[in-house]
């Protein structure tokens, strides 16, 4: 018999399993792939010798997660964090650069920097509040009204049309808006700019880290944790009903909704099943990873130093390419996220050359190739790029389900990020990780705080569980504990 059994190994999986072990309860941990990791997976895709992130590849949260920073991410792997977090290249060589510095950042920015500077100094002065206030159920309010209505006023000003009206020139804009179009929706909307806010303050702050290795390192330090505190890992064993866990006082399912009907069937009770049904999926990402015999030519050198850019232009073209994807069509200019982890991690590539992943939106469950789309994109701001290419291997939206049934449709955030499941992820509930069965917790990325690699939805689900399964609080989680 164990006491806790966990269902996923992703990082919200991993970080309730090392909880509940750390608290001193008998733990197995039960993965459906060869190996731990789920969003946060690095593997040799194309040829040996080439490391790419199948998933996440830069965590602005591995610095910044209340789950990370108990756990001591920072002292258990190393973190390169580039000066310049994210670029955001223009037509005609002009660029956008996200440095850890604010004012320097601002300076970059011409006419529009002083009143870029006013927009993020209250976010980046209440980093860390803001940070709790959003890995925090939003039912639950927080103890720190300023950091509260600071946020709050930044976000209703870029999610709705007064987004406009703050700037003059096209970088200013344009740099805040890639960052935004992290999770897929039309904007300005409020659940993007909230996201998009977020991740900018931890620019000038935390930074952006990508770890040596890539994300694996990441995995393999929580999965080395577990087992020093007598946990277990099953890998290559997809689990296909509740009734195989019953031995357990607590399960904690780190899986979509449509997952979790599956597994408990007719277990669940019926208003419960219903309100899964409702849950709404986002659309999706079409990944295409690249050999390049040397580093992207960017007509602005300066977007080199940049661990990741945003691509696609100007505010409106970004919300014109994210309205087509919203509208179930394919853009011809796609909105691409990239990274180029080889410019600063040197175990990725042989040398001389260099790995770069990259994706664009696309409608969910595309099985459209869009390798020539993204090379255009990146040949636009990049003129020479094509000459550069060696090999390239492209994973679909619906090569991403097939990869992990939990990317519903493709949908690599674990549901549609909207204002209705802001509040009802997957459920409207005060704690929405329990569900109606007797011990069992959702503690996926389909629960708060949502989708990145955090660990805050296993953390919440573990906390619950502790104390109502085991009457028992968080342990410490620190490295030297």
């Amino acid at each position: 018999m164990t006491d806790v059994s966990v269902v996923g190994a992703g990082p919200n999986g991993l970080a309730a399993a090392v909880i509940m072990a750390r608290a001193g309860l008998s733990v197995r941990v039960f993965e459906a792939g060869p190996t731990a990791g789920g969003g946060s997976r690095t593997k040799e895709l194309l040829e040996p010798g080439y490391r790419y992130d199948v998933c996440s590849a830069v965590h602005p949260m591995a610095l910044a997660s209340p789950f990370f920073r108990e756990f001591g991410l920072g002292d258990r792997i190393r973190l390169t964090v580039p000066d310049v977090s994210y670029a955001h290249p223009l037509d005609g060589g002009e660029a956008g650069l996200a440095y850890r510095d604010l004012d320097r950042t601002a300076e970059g920015l011409g006419a529009d920097g002083p009143a870029f500077r006013r927009l993020m100094l209250p976010l980046t002065e209440r980093s860390e509040d803001i940070t709790k206030l959003l890995m925090s159920p939003l039912v639950r309010g927080y103890r720190e009204p300023a950091a509260a209505l600071a946020f709050g006023r930044a976000a209703l000003e870029q999610g709705t049309r007064l987004w406009n009206r703050r700037f003059s020139g096209e970088k200013a804009p344009a740099l805040l808006t890639g960052v935004a179009a992290h999770p897929v929706g039309r904007m300005p909307s409020l659940p993007s700019a909230g996201g998009g806010l977020l991740l900018s303050l931890l620019a000038h702050t935390v930074g952006w880290p990508i770890p040596e290795g890539g994300s694996q390192a990441i995995a393999d330090a929580m999965v080395a944790d577990l087992q020093a505190h007598g946990g277990e890992l099953v890998t290559g064993h997809r689990v296909a009903s509740l009734k195989e866990l019953r031995d357990s006082k607590t399960v904690l399912l780190d899986v979509s909704p449509a997952t979790l009907l599956d597994l408990a069937g007719p277990e669940l009770p019926r208003p419960y099943a219903r309100a899964l049904e409702r849950f709404r999926y986002g659309n999706a990402a079409c990944k295409v990873d690249f050999i390049l015999s040397g580093p992207v030519p960017w007509a602005n050198g300066e977007v080199g130093r940049a661990g990741t850019v945003h691509l696609g232009g100007t505010r409106a073209e970004l919300a014109r390419a994210e309205a087509q994807v919203a509208a179930g069509r394919h853009p011809d200019r796609p909105y691409v996220l990239l990274s180029q982890p080889s410019s600063f991690d040197s175990s990725r590539a042989p040398a001389g050359r260099h790995v770069l992943w990259t994706y664009c939106h696309v409608p969910a469950g595309s099985d459209a190739d869009m390798t020539g789309a993204v090379t255009a994109q990146i040949e636009r701001f990049a003129p020479g790029f094509r000459d550069v290419v060696v090999r390239s291997q492209v994973t679909t939206a619906a090569g991403l389900e097939r990869y992990n049934e939990n990317y519903v449709g493709g949908d690599f955030g674990g549901g549609a990020v909207n204002l209705r499941q802001m509040a009802a992820r997957p459920v409207p509930a005060v704690n929405p990780w329990q569900t109606p069965l007797p011990g069992v917790y959702l503690c996926s990325a389909s629960t708060p705080p949502g989708p990145g690699v955090h660990g805050m939805g296993g953390r919440h689900a573990a906390e619950l569980a502790l104390r109502r399964d085991h009457g028992m609080e968080v342990p410490d989680l620190s490295p030297g504990s």
